[in-house]
């Protein structure tokens, strides 16, 4: 199979970035082990860095489908690729939403049980969000809007490809060894999941959503694991995530990279006469 190594990255990624981050969602619904949206906030970065540096030698570790298409755009990536990473990126993330399925639901039973909830229900949300997004949960206090939703994913998603770009491209002279890249990402992720998530969970990432939450809408949450009947999640979890990528992807090619070229040709020159006094 053309890409076979690629594939199989973005799949076991994926995987492994679900399944750590939706994970610890479970863990915090289900069993309170988690007192503040930093814990959670630091599994998930840690997922993520875990995850790039398993993978990032067989497929670059993007992990996201907004990651695959801002590549693209920006010229990093061939499109001949994307159908390859984006379908490795959907495949692990369901796979990673059916092992917390099978691993949780005896406990998701006795949860709803103990608290009188009815699967499939509006008040299932409670424990539909251990798989998707939502951005209007029943109780909550947060005031959301389906624009303001779209907003929020939109820019946490353009600050994650940010500093993406910045952590990984030659031109930023001041980015850290290649081999801490991976910590900063998953710090950048933990650092947005604690600015957007009482809002929308922070989702950033379509596979990442889209996956789990078909686990959940096949398991018996049914219309319950998607956040309302007018289109929401796709546009704030789908269309906004990848919105925020492309627009990450043009602001660094056509604005922020050229800048950092100029600046570092400025520092050579600097450096230039330095020695030659």
């Amino acid at each position: 199979m053309r890409y076979s190594k690629e594939f199989i990255g973005e799949t076991l990624g994926t995987f492994i970035l679900v399944l750590f981050g939706c994970g610890s969602v479970a863990v915090s619904v289900l069993f309170g082990a988690y007192q503040g949206i930093i814990q959670i906030g630091l599994a998930w970065g840690i997922g993520v860095t875990l995850a790039i540096y398993l993978t990032r030698h067989l497929s670059c570790a993007h992990l996201n489908p907004a990651v695959s298409i801002a590549m693209v755009i920006g010229k990093r990536m061939s499109a001949r690729k994307l159908p390859v990473y984006l379908i490795g990126q959907f495949v692990g993330a369901i796979l990673a939403g059916l092992i917390i399925y099978l691993l949780f639901n005896p406990s998701i039973q006795a949860y709803e049980s103990n608290h009188s909830i009815i699967r499939g229900t509006v008040e299932s949300i409670q424990t539909a969000k251990m798989f998707g997004e939502f951005y209007s949960v029943p109780g909550s206090s947060a005031v959301v809007s389906l624009p303001l939703a779209i907003g929020a994913e939109a820019f946490g998603t353009f600050l994650l490809l940010l500093m993406i770009f910045a952590l990984t491209e030659g031109c930023n002279i001041g980015r850290p060894h290649d081999a801490l890249a991976p910590m900063f990402i998953g710090l950048t992720v933990t650092s947005i999941i604690c600015l957007i998530a009482p809002l929308t969970q922070a989702g950033l990432n379509p596979a990442r959503d889209f996956g789990p939450r078909l686990v959940a809408w096949a398991t018996g949450w049914g219309n319950a694991a998607f956040p309302d009947q007018s289109g929401g999640f796709f546009f704030v979890y789908i269309l906004a995530p990848v919105i925020g990528g492309i627009l990450a992807s043009v602001f660094f090619v056509y604005i922020l990279e050229p800048a950092m070229k100029r600046s570092s040709v400025s520092c050579n020159c600097s450096n230039e006469i330095s020695n030659k006094k």
